[in-house]
Protein backbone atom coordinates (compact mmCIF):
# COMPACT_ATOMS: atom_id res chain seq x y z
CA UNK A 1 0.00 0.00 0.00
CA UNK A 2 1.24 3.48 -0.68
CA UNK A 3 1.22 5.98 1.78
CA UNK A 4 2.33 9.92 1.85
CA UNK A 5 3.97 11.30 4.79
CA UNK A 6 7.02 14.19 5.51
CA UNK A 7 9.88 13.04 6.47
CA UNK A 8 13.65 14.08 7.57
CA UNK A 9 16.86 13.06 5.98
CA UNK A 10 19.17 11.88 8.64
CA UNK A 11 21.77 9.86 6.27
CA UNK A 12 22.60 8.31 3.50
CA UNK A 13 24.90 5.77 2.18
CA UNK A 14 26.13 3.75 -0.84
CA UNK A 15 24.43 0.29 -1.56
CA UNK A 16 25.64 -0.49 -5.32
CA UNK A 17 27.43 1.56 -8.03
CA UNK A 18 24.15 3.20 -8.87
CA UNK A 19 21.90 3.00 -5.25
CA UNK A 20 22.03 4.36 -2.11
CA UNK A 21 20.01 3.58 0.98
CA UNK A 22 18.72 6.93 2.33
CA UNK A 23 17.92 6.34 6.47
CA UNK A 24 14.72 9.67 6.66
CA UNK A 25 12.76 9.97 9.84
CA UNK A 26 9.24 10.07 8.58
CA UNK A 27 6.19 11.17 9.96
CA UNK A 28 4.11 8.28 9.85
CA UNK A 29 6.54 5.88 10.41
CA UNK A 30 9.68 7.17 12.48
CA UNK A 31 13.18 6.13 10.91
CA UNK A 32 13.04 3.89 8.20
CA UNK A 33 15.97 3.23 5.64
CA UNK A 34 15.08 3.42 1.73
CA UNK A 35 16.49 2.09 -1.04
CA UNK A 36 17.08 4.84 -3.81
CA UNK A 37 17.48 3.17 -7.09
CA UNK A 38 19.73 4.87 -9.85
CA UNK A 39 20.46 8.28 -7.86
CA UNK A 40 23.85 8.00 -8.66
CA UNK A 41 23.67 7.88 -12.57
CA UNK A 42 23.92 10.63 -15.18
CA UNK A 43 20.28 12.77 -14.91
CA UNK A 44 18.70 10.76 -12.35
CA UNK A 45 14.88 10.59 -12.13
CA UNK A 46 15.77 11.69 -7.87
CA UNK A 47 18.85 14.00 -7.72
CA UNK A 48 21.54 13.41 -5.00
CA UNK A 49 20.76 16.79 -3.77
CA UNK A 50 17.20 15.54 -2.81
CA UNK A 51 19.23 13.62 0.11
CA UNK A 52 21.22 16.50 1.75
CA UNK A 53 21.66 16.33 6.09
CA UNK A 54 18.36 17.16 7.43
CA UNK A 55 16.48 18.32 3.65
CA UNK A 56 12.72 18.04 4.67
CA UNK A 57 10.71 15.78 1.72
CA UNK A 58 7.42 15.14 1.01
CA UNK A 59 7.40 11.11 0.35
CA UNK A 60 5.07 8.40 -1.33
CA UNK A 61 6.23 5.43 0.06
CA UNK A 62 5.66 1.93 -0.05
CA UNK A 63 5.68 0.16 3.69
CA UNK A 64 5.65 -2.99 5.50
CA UNK A 65 6.06 -3.86 8.56
CA UNK A 66 9.26 -5.41 9.86
CA UNK A 67 11.24 -4.91 6.44
CA UNK A 68 14.26 -3.91 6.81
CA UNK A 69 14.09 -1.72 3.42
CA UNK A 70 11.42 -0.03 2.11
CA UNK A 71 10.58 1.33 -1.06
CA UNK A 72 9.98 4.88 -2.24
CA UNK A 73 7.71 6.08 -5.58
CA UNK A 74 7.64 9.39 -4.82
CA UNK A 75 10.07 11.87 -3.16
CA UNK A 76 10.48 15.63 -3.42
CA UNK A 77 11.73 18.56 -1.22
CA UNK A 78 9.39 20.60 0.20
CA UNK A 79 9.96 23.08 1.40
CA UNK A 80 13.67 24.02 0.16
CA UNK A 81 16.42 25.28 2.23
CA UNK A 82 16.77 29.06 0.90
CA UNK A 83 19.31 29.91 3.65
CA UNK A 84 21.23 26.96 5.03
CA UNK A 85 23.27 25.97 1.68
CA UNK A 86 24.78 28.87 1.43
CA UNK A 87 25.48 30.21 5.17
CA UNK A 88 28.59 28.57 6.58
CA UNK A 89 27.39 29.48 10.45
CA UNK A 90 23.90 27.83 9.76
CA UNK A 91 25.03 24.40 7.74
CA UNK A 92 27.55 23.99 10.25
CA UNK A 93 24.67 23.76 13.33
CA UNK A 94 22.96 21.74 10.81
CA UNK A 95 25.80 19.15 10.32
CA UNK A 96 26.23 18.85 14.35
CA UNK A 97 22.35 18.52 14.86
CA UNK A 98 21.98 16.03 11.80
CA UNK A 99 24.98 13.85 13.80
CA UNK A 100 23.03 13.97 17.25
CA UNK A 101 19.70 13.23 15.89
CA UNK A 102 21.05 10.12 13.95
CA UNK A 103 22.76 8.90 17.05
CA UNK A 104 19.89 9.07 19.65
CA UNK A 105 16.62 8.94 17.48
CA UNK A 106 15.96 5.05 16.37
CA UNK A 107 12.52 4.49 16.80
CA UNK A 108 10.51 2.72 13.63
CA UNK A 109 7.53 4.36 14.69
CA UNK A 110 5.50 7.52 14.69
CA UNK A 111 6.45 9.83 17.43
CA UNK A 112 4.57 12.92 15.50
CA UNK A 113 5.54 15.70 18.70
CA UNK A 114 9.52 14.54 17.93
CA UNK A 115 9.12 14.99 14.38
CA UNK A 116 7.71 18.73 14.50
CA UNK A 117 10.05 19.52 17.02
CA UNK A 118 12.88 18.64 14.65
CA UNK A 119 10.98 19.72 11.44
CA UNK A 120 10.14 22.88 12.92
CA UNK A 121 13.81 24.00 14.42
CA UNK A 122 15.27 23.13 10.89
CA UNK A 123 12.97 25.67 9.39
CA UNK A 124 13.48 28.13 12.20
CA UNK A 125 17.50 27.62 11.88
CA UNK A 126 16.49 28.37 7.46
CA UNK A 127 14.52 31.20 8.63
CA UNK A 128 16.42 33.20 11.16
CA UNK A 129 18.18 36.43 9.54
CA UNK A 130 20.26 36.37 12.28
CA UNK A 131 21.41 33.35 13.88
CA UNK A 132 21.68 32.34 17.30
CA UNK A 133 24.84 31.55 18.26
CA UNK A 134 23.32 29.45 21.07
CA UNK A 135 20.96 27.91 18.60
CA UNK A 136 22.72 24.12 19.14
CA UNK A 137 22.68 24.32 23.04
CA UNK A 138 18.96 25.18 22.75
CA UNK A 139 18.27 22.15 20.25
CA UNK A 140 19.91 19.98 22.59
CA UNK A 141 18.26 21.05 25.80
CA UNK A 142 14.80 20.88 23.88
CA UNK A 143 15.52 17.28 21.99
CA UNK A 144 16.44 15.98 25.40
CA UNK A 145 12.81 16.39 26.67
CA UNK A 146 11.41 14.70 23.73
CA UNK A 147 13.82 11.91 24.22
CA UNK A 148 12.44 11.82 28.16
CA UNK A 149 15.18 12.95 29.86
CA UNK A 150 14.74 16.14 30.53
CA UNK A 151 17.08 17.67 33.37
CA UNK A 152 15.45 18.84 36.28
CA UNK A 153 15.26 22.71 36.95
CA UNK A 154 15.92 22.77 40.37
CA UNK A 155 19.05 25.23 40.47
CA UNK A 156 19.39 26.81 44.27
CA UNK A 157 22.36 28.58 46.02
CA UNK A 158 22.42 24.79 47.94
CA UNK A 159 22.01 22.79 44.96
CA UNK A 160 24.32 23.92 42.42
CA UNK A 161 25.80 20.64 41.68
CA UNK A 162 24.26 19.22 38.17
CA UNK A 163 24.43 15.59 38.62
CA UNK A 164 24.41 14.54 34.77
CA UNK A 165 23.81 10.70 35.18
CA UNK A 166 20.68 11.15 37.48
CA UNK A 167 19.58 14.82 35.99
CA UNK A 168 19.40 17.06 39.22
CA UNK A 169 21.25 19.58 40.86
CA UNK A 170 22.17 18.83 44.35
CA UNK A 171 24.59 20.52 47.10
CA UNK A 172 27.73 17.87 46.99
CA UNK A 173 29.75 16.30 44.33
CA UNK A 174 28.61 12.93 43.39
CA UNK A 175 31.41 9.60 43.90
CA UNK A 176 31.51 9.52 40.23
CA UNK A 177 32.73 11.90 37.24
CA UNK A 178 29.16 12.86 35.81
CA UNK A 179 28.33 16.58 36.86
CA UNK A 180 28.61 20.65 36.43
CA UNK A 181 30.26 22.22 39.10
CA UNK A 182 29.62 26.15 39.88
CA UNK A 183 30.19 28.48 37.97
CA UNK A 184 29.22 26.19 35.18
CA UNK A 185 26.39 24.84 36.30
CA UNK A 186 24.41 28.15 36.79
CA UNK A 187 25.09 28.69 33.20
CA UNK A 188 23.37 25.49 32.35
CA UNK A 189 20.61 26.65 34.73
CA UNK A 190 20.35 29.62 32.13
CA UNK A 191 20.21 27.64 29.26
CA UNK A 192 17.71 25.60 30.91
CA UNK A 193 15.08 28.28 31.64
CA UNK A 194 15.91 30.11 28.23
CA UNK A 195 15.74 26.97 25.89
CA UNK A 196 12.26 27.64 24.91
CA UNK A 197 13.45 30.62 22.85
CA UNK A 198 15.83 30.01 20.06
CA UNK A 199 16.42 33.63 19.33
CA UNK A 200 17.66 34.62 22.32
CA UNK A 201 22.02 35.61 23.09
CA UNK A 202 22.00 34.14 26.11
CA UNK A 203 25.14 35.99 27.05
CA UNK A 204 27.35 32.80 27.71
CA UNK A 205 30.85 33.21 27.41
CA UNK A 206 32.46 31.44 24.60
CA UNK A 207 35.03 29.79 27.07
CA UNK A 208 31.99 28.09 29.14
CA UNK A 209 30.04 27.40 25.81
CA UNK A 210 32.56 25.36 24.77
CA UNK A 211 32.24 23.72 27.99
CA UNK A 212 28.70 23.39 27.89
CA UNK A 213 28.47 21.64 25.00
CA UNK A 214 30.69 18.92 26.13
CA UNK A 215 29.19 18.48 29.44
CA UNK A 216 25.51 17.99 27.02
CA UNK A 217 26.82 15.63 24.98
CA UNK A 218 28.28 13.64 27.78
CA UNK A 219 24.78 13.77 29.10
CA UNK A 220 23.62 12.37 26.05
CA UNK A 221 25.76 9.62 26.12
CA UNK A 222 24.78 8.66 29.79
CA UNK A 223 21.20 8.25 28.60
CA UNK A 224 21.29 7.43 24.88
CA UNK A 225 22.25 4.06 24.44
CA UNK A 226 25.30 3.74 21.83
CA UNK A 227 25.53 6.99 21.75
CA UNK A 228 29.23 7.34 21.01
CA UNK A 229 31.28 10.20 20.28
CA UNK A 230 30.11 13.26 18.73
CA UNK A 231 32.81 14.81 16.14
CA UNK A 232 30.98 17.38 14.25
CA UNK A 233 31.24 19.94 17.17
CA UNK A 234 34.56 20.99 17.29
CA UNK A 235 34.03 22.06 13.54
CA UNK A 236 30.84 24.23 15.03
CA UNK A 237 33.26 25.73 17.47
CA UNK A 238 35.99 26.74 14.87
CA UNK A 239 33.28 27.95 12.67
CA UNK A 240 31.73 30.64 15.52
CA UNK A 241 35.17 31.36 17.10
Amino acid sequence: MLHKTRGIVFHVTDYSESSVVAKIYTELFGLQSYLVNSVRKKNPKIKPVTFQPLALIDLVVYHKERMGLQRLAEVKINPPLKKIPFDIRKSSIVLFMNEVLYKSVKEEESNRSLFGFIYNSVQLLDMQDDTCSDFHLVFLVQLAKYLGFYPRENFSASASVFNLQDGFFQEKVPDHPHFISHPLSEYFYLLLKSSLNFTDDLKIPYQYKRQLIEKLLEYFQLHVSGFGNIKSHKVLEEVWS
